[in-house]
Order: C-alpha cells, then structure tokens, then sequence
C-alpha cells in the first residue's frame, strides 16, 4: 500500500471518529435537559411549575383573636406637607400590613429629608417590625415633587395583651438644607 493510499485510509478513519464524537456530542446535550430536570425534581430545587397551581403559603403567625387599632400621624419641620394617606387601620398581630405616607415638597427647590419613627406607647417599640419603610433611608425630593412612600410592617404575636391601640407618628425635617441640581453645582464651579 502506497504512502498516499495509506494516508488517504487515516484521514477517513479520523473523520469517522470526529462524526462519532460530534453525534454523541449533540445526542448527550439533547439530552441534558429532560435529565436535569428529572434531576432538580427529584431533589426539589429549581422546580417549574408549569400550568400547575401553587398555593400562596400561609402566615401561620397571624393571632386572629385580637385586633390592634394602629393610628398613624405624620409631622413635618421643613418646607413640604406630610401626612398618612388614611388615619388609622386594624390589624391582627402577625399580620404583614402595608400603609402609604405622602409628602409634598412646597419648595422651587429640591431637599433632603429624613423621617423619624416613634410610637406610643412605648412598650410597644420591640413589638412593632417594619419590613420596609421609607424612614431606613434619607429621601431627596425635586422642587415641587409629590411623592407617596409605603411602610411595610407586622406587630409581634408577643405584644402585651393590653395594649389595644398603638400610635405610630412619623417627624419628617429638612437635612444638609438645599440639595444643588448637577446643572446648578456646574454653574456655581465655573463662577469660582
């Protein structure tokens, strides 16, 4: 057998064996899909629960054998108005509960602000869990700016059985007074 024909029969042979290996190759990440998932069911991660119904869980937490009136009140000491969005509400202990604040700026101006919780009575302060709040963070608002901020919140299970009414009062005040636009810190910087 000539060099040439000898060449020729390897070539061939490597071809067929890089056929195989793409064959295989294709069939095994065709594969792959059907037995990850068998996979993720099995071990119950990352389930899709396609066209099935999955029921919310519930707060087993909740105590429905007593309800909390939580009044809510809303100070301001700067340049806007501040107010809850509703007076009061009931509650059961344990109950995740969301309330909205509003705040308008008066200002031509925009501000930073910052909002203070307290509650009365005091014992209360342990007891009362806000999830999210608009007073964990300090608050820009543009001139003139209406905005309308939710406070997420749940009271302890735990709460002493006395207490029936709960007051929660927000004091929202002005800090680092004006807050410059970047147009107008540009402005000042070329003037200096």
């Amino acid at each position: 057998m000539s060099a040439s024909k000898r060449l020729l029969q390897l070539n061939r042979t490597t071809l067929m064996k890089l056929v195989v290996v793409a064959v295989v190759m294709f069939g095994f990440g065709y594969a792959l899909v059907p037995v990850y998932r068998q996979i993720c069911e099995v071990l119950g991660i990352n389930v899709l629960t396609q066209g099935e119904f999955v029921e919310a869980p519930k707060n087993t937490q909740i105590d429905k054998s007593r309800k909390i009136v939580v009044e809510l009140d809303g100070n301001a000491q700067g340049p806007w108005r501040f107010r809850p969005v509703q007076r009061s509400i009931e509650v059961h202990p344990g109950e995740l509960t969301t309330v909205t604040y509003e705040v308008v700026n008066t200002q031509a101006r925009a501000v930073k602000a910052q909002a203070i919780p307290s509650y009365a009575p005091q014992v209360v302060a342990p007891h009362f869990k806000k999830v999210e709040c608009f007073c964990f963070q300090e608050q820009t608002l543009a001139a003139n700016e209406a905005r309308q901020m939710p406070v997420v919140f749940f009271i302890d299970p735990a709460l002493p059985r006395e207490v029936k009414n709960i007051t929660l009062s927000y004091t929202f005040f002005e800090i680092g007074g004006a807050v410059q636009t970047a147009s107008a810190k540009a402005a000042t910087a070329t003037v200096k």
